[in-house]
């Protein structure tokens, strides 16, 4: 499964971003071989629909679960309606790899069930 997650830098040690829509990066990581690609947000200045080009963008990457700080109120109905599962974290001190550890660790105790 390949996972977007929302991150204020382009390295394991950045934090996650508190914004979907208005981050720095995104980092896509596919749970199943543990490959990841750092993305630039070119959209989080937009005055308009960053959280909607945000979505395009992690879409064209094939994911289908998105962690972020939190979304916007237009966005969890567009990817409700894309069955595009929404993870919000709230600590924002929790980093890109601390993240990913924790992904790994529920598909180990899911392989074991």
């Amino acid at each position: 499964m390949k996972v977007a997650i929302a991150s204020q830098g382009n390295r394991l040690v950045s934090n996650i971003d508190s914004s979907f829509g208005r981050c720095a990066w995104f980092i896509i990581y596919d749970t199943e071989n543990g490959a990841m690609e750092f993305i630039p947000n070119a959209n989080k200045d937009l005055e308009e629909h960053a959280g909607k080009a945000a979505v395009d963008l992690v879409l064209s990457r094939n994911v289908s679960m998105i962690i972020s700080g939190e979304f916007g109120i237009k966005i969890k109905p567009l990817l409700d309606s894309m069955h595009i599962q929404m993870v919000v974290i709230k600590d924002s001190i929790k980093t890109i790899g601390q993240i990913i550890e924790m992904l790994d660790n529920k598909k180990k105790k899911n392989a074991t069930t």
